[in-house]
């Protein structure tokens, strides 16, 4: 072989290179779905409610988690309204839509939920939408209404060991750390944090006046099925809530801008705390960014932004809201799984299905209480426009794809061109 062929054959080699690179090169998930798999998931179906099996109380727990305090009673069940609140057919336990209505998405695994209008508070479709059951971090939501009324915004509160010991997901508040209320809702609304829950409840009295102060809210607004145990939506006894006053308790928050501003917040920076002085090997801990927990924040058009929950009781919570033309609906998620979907997949279907009903259909109404019906800028806030200067860690695949696709042509093509001046190197000799 030649020196000139030789070339030829290592070009030859270059090209077909690039274009199984181009192939093979990107995310995993991409290969996967392309990959035929024998594998196979658990079966799917979404839970019956049909027979009111939460009527009066949440599934039975699975732990110790609602057993009380030594000397503390075991709390009763919370009375049922009679009629419903909302509604007769709110009343119903099953799947509840407007007559003539089509039928509801399917791989929908919440066992309650319910989409309504967020501006007018009518209610459009829903399952056991006053079926019981556990909240989890979903109740910050009115841990966040009670706080943003009462506490100044700007005041430097100091982090405390208690604020790191809490229990569950924690945001990394440190002792010695300094931190405005802003930055504590923001903790706690956007990263879900336990530790921020326990500090925002310090300042409202401690956990058992805020969780006072929340259940006075609740019941305020007719929530009459929403009981909370703990400031941070931890489950405990007596804890309670469905999806119809989860729609109610969301839209209530949503009438505070800076809870509107903060659920569509993507990312902030967050203040890190001193070395501990009493552990000589322990060094400074540095701020550091924290980003907004809610998928469909990011995957779905018009979203205004949500709250998350999970416990091993409650299982997957969820409430998020999004506007299409002008129309804001809120969806409400509860004992949900990641099966078949992700409850923000679950969530959008609800929404799109919601969105795609005329606006006259309805099977209830959200209470009408003061602060939902004032008209003007006290009067359910809309967030500000999306931060685009964050680029989404959702975008990455698109340009793995676009590079995919530069490296397939641009090996095609030189594969082609190399073998057309092989053929024309053959001819002349």
């Amino acid at each position: 072989m030649n020196t000139r062929d030789l070339r030829l054959l290592l070009a030859l080699c270059l090209g077909s290179a690039l274009a199984i690179t181009a192939v093979t090169w990107g995310p995993a998930a991409t290969v996967s779905q392309a990959t035929p798999t024998t594998t196979t998931t658990t079966p799917f179906s979404t839970p019956n409610t049909d027979s009111c099996p939460q009527k009066t109380k949440p599934p039975n727990p699975i732990d110790e988690s609602e057993v009380p305090e030594p000397g503390q009673p075991t709390p009763t069940p919370l009375a049922v309204p009679i009629p419903p609140v909302g509604g007769s057919r709110l009343g119903e336990c099953g799947v509840v839509i407007p007559r003539g209505a089509p039928p509801v998405p399917q791989d929908i695994s919440a066992t309650a939920w319910q989409v309504s209008d967020l501006d007018t508070g009518e209610v459009l479709a829903a399952k056991d939408p006053h079926g019981r059951y556990r909240p989890a971090s979903t109740i910050k939501v009115l841990l966040a209404t009670v706080a943003l009324r009462s506490l100044d915004l700007n005041k430097p509160v100091a982090g405390t060991q208690e604020d790191a010991n809490a229990d569950g997901t924690r945001v990394g508040i440190g002792p010695g750390g300094r931190y405005t209320n802003r930055q504590l809702m923001q903790a706690l609304i956007m990263a879900s944090g336990n530790d921020a829950a326990h500090a925002i409840a310090a300042q409202l009295g401690g956990d058992a006046a805020a969780v006072q102060k929340m259940n006075e809210l609740a019941k305020s607004l007719y929530a009459l099925d929403t009981r909370t145990a703990s400031p941070s939506g931890l489950d405990g006894p007596g804890m309670s809530t469905s999806a119809y006053d989860l729609s109610v308790l969301f839209r209530e928050a949503m009438t505070i801008p800076v809870f509107a501003e903060l659920i569509h917040t993507e990312q902030v920076d967050f203040p890190g705390y001193p070395k501990d002085p009493q552990n000589p090997d322990d060094k400074d801990h540095p701020g550091f960014p924290i980003a907004n927990d809610n998928h469909l924040l990011y995957d779905y058009d018009g979203a205004l932004g949500g709250k998350t929950g999970y416990t091993d009781d409650a299982r997957q919570t969820f409430v998020a809201a999004a506007q299409r033309d002008g129309r804001r609906l809120v969806v409400t998620l509860l004992k949900a799984d990641v099966l078949p979907l992700r409850p923000s997949e679950q969530a959008a279907r609800l929404l799109d299905y919601g969105f795609a009903l005329p606006k006259s259909a309805t099977v209830g109404k959200l209470p009408e209480t003061k602060s939902a019906s004032t008209k003007g800028t006290a009067g359910l806030a809309s967030p500000p426009p999306k931060d685009t200067d964050h680029a989404e860690p959702a975008d990455e695949p698109d340009n793995h794809a676009g590079n995919r696709t530069l490296l397939l042509v641009g090996g095609v093509v030189l594969v082609l061109a190399l073998l057309f001046g092989a053929r024309r190197v053959n001819r002349h000799r």
